[in-house]
C-alpha cells in the first residue's frame, strides 16, 4: 500500500471514530483504541524519519512496533523546537501552528497534513463539553487573532468554533500586546442590554489583565444567563502568578456568573486535540485523545500520584501521536488534576501570550 493510501485511510477511520461520538456519544472500545493506536504509530515509524530514528534507541522499529498503545515511545514536546515530525514533506502541510512563549531560543512547528481532521476533533469536544446545552452564543475573544497571528493554534481554533457556533457577534481584543477594553466593554455591554448570553474565550494572564481594569475602573458586569468563559492555559509567567482558586472567585464576582460556568480548556500546539476540566475540575477529553502519567523511568504511576504528562492523541496521525510533556498531574476518577510545570522546565503556553500585555483604552 502506498503511503497516500494508507494515511488516507487511517485519517477516514480516525475521522468516523470523531463522528461517532460526535453523533452518538460512542466510544471507542479499549480494542478499538490500541488496535488503531499501535497502527498510527507503525505508520509513523515507516514514514516520519525523526521518530523513527528516536523510537530506535528503545528497540522499537517499523519491523518490531509497540504491541499497545501504553508502549508507543512518547516524543518530548521539546522536540517539536528542534526537528521537523511528520510523515509528509513539510511544504505540503495544510496548517502550520507555532508554539508560544518561545522568549527563550526557537519555537515549536507542527505541521499538519490535513485541516479536516483538526477541524472535526476542535469542534466535536468543543461542543460536547463546552456547549453541551446547545446554546448559540456570541463570542467575545482575548486570544490571538489569526488574521494577526495565523499559525496560532488557539486563535485558529476559536475562529472555527465561533463560524460553526456562534450566533452573531464574534470579535478579537488581544491585538500584538494590547487587550482593547473599551472595545470588550462596549461589546459585553451591549449583549448584557440585549439579554444575549456570550462566551468569553481567554488566556489566563489575558484574563488577569482585564479583571485589574475592570476592577481599576470600579466596573462589575452581570453577564446574561447561559454565558459561560473558557480559560484556556496555565498561571505560571515571568513576573507573577495567580492561583485558580483567586482567579475564578474574581472572575465569577466580575461577571455575574457562577464558578461553574467557567472552564478550564488544557490543550497544547503540539497536540491536535483538547481537554476540558469537569465541574469537580478534573480533565477530562474526547475519546481518540488519552493520557496516561508517568515516573522518571517512563512507567505509569499508581492513581493519585503525581507524574508527568504523556499524551496519546489519535489525531496526530500525521505527526507524532504519542507526545511528553513537562506538566505535572496525578490521576483521579479516570481523568487528571493538572498541576503545574516542572519546576526546571521552561516558560511556554498560551498564557505567556499575554503576560505583558498593555490594555489600550
Amino acid at each position: 500500500m502506498s503511503y497516500r493510501d494508507e494515511a488516507d485511510a487511517l485519517d477516514a477511520e480516525i475521522l468516523r471514530l470523531i463522528r461517532r461520538w460526535h453523533e452518538t456519544g460512542i466510544s471507542p472500545s479499549e480494542q478499538e483504541f490500541d488496535d488503531l493506536a499501535t497502527r498510527i504509530a507503525a505508520h509513523q515509524l515507516r514514514y516520519c524519519a525523526a521518530y523513527a530514528r528516536y523510537c530506535a534507541s528503545f528497540g522499537i522499529t517499523a519491523d518490531a512496533p509497540p504491541a499497545h498503545w501504553w508502549e508507543i515511545p512518547p516524543m518530548p514536546a521539546a522536540a517539536f523546537k528542534e526537528t521537523t515530525l511528520c510523515t509528509f514533506p513539510p511544504e505540503s502541510a495544510a496548517l502550520i501552528f507555532e508554539t508560544s512563549g518561545t522568549t527563550r531560543g526557537r519555537g515549536g512547528l507542527h505541521f499538519m497534513e490535513r485541516d479536516e481532521l483538526y477541524d472535526a476533533a476542535l469542534l466535536a469536544a468543543f461542543e460536547r463539553f463546552m456547549l453541551p446545552d446547545g446554546a448559540r452564543l456570541h463570542y467575545l475573544l482575548l486570544v490571538p487573532d489569526p488574521r494577526e497571528r495565523p499559525h496560532s493554534s488557539l486563535g485558529y481554533m476559536m475562529a472555527a468554533v465561533a463560524r460553526t457556533y456562534g450566533a452573531g457577534t464574534t470579535e478579537w481584543y488581544l491585538h500584538g500586546d494590547e487587550i482593547d477594553i473599551d472595545g470588550f466593554l462596549r461589546d459585553a455591554r451591549a449583549a448584557i442590554a440585549g439579554g444575549t448570553p456570550v462566551c468569553i474565550a481567554t488566556t489566563a494572564f489575558a484574563l488577569v489583565h482585564l479583571l485589574d481594569a475592570l476592577e481599576d475602573r470600579a466596573v462589575t458586569l452581570r453577564l446574561p444567563s447561559g454565558s459561560r468563559i473558557m480559560e484556556t492555559g496555565g498561571f505560571k509567567g515571568r513576573s507573577r502568578t495567580v492561583s485558580r482558586d483567586d482567579l475564578y472567585a474574581r472572575t465569577a464576582a466580575a461577571f455575574g456568573i457562577p464558578e461553574s460556568a467557567i472552564v478550564a480548556e488544557y490543550g497544547m500546539t503540539e497536540l491536535t486535540s483538547q481537554y476540558y476540566d469537569d465541574e469537580q475540575r478534573i480533565k477530562r477529553s474526547p475519546p481518540w485523545l488519552r493520557a496516561r502519567i508517568v515516573g522518571a523511568d517512563g512507567r505509569r504511576v499508581p492513581p493519585g500520584e503525581i507524574g508527568m504528562l504523556v499524551h496519546v492523541d489519535l489525531a496526530n496521525r500525521s505527526s507524532c501521536l504519542a507526545v511528553l510533556t513537562e506538566d505535572l498531574a496525578y490521576e483521579r476518577d479516570g481523568g487528571f488534576v493538572l498541576i503545574g510545570r516542572e519546576s526546571s522546565a521552561p516558560l511556554r503556553g498560551c498564557s505567556l501570550d499575554a503576560e505583558e500585555l498593555r490594555l489600550r483604552r
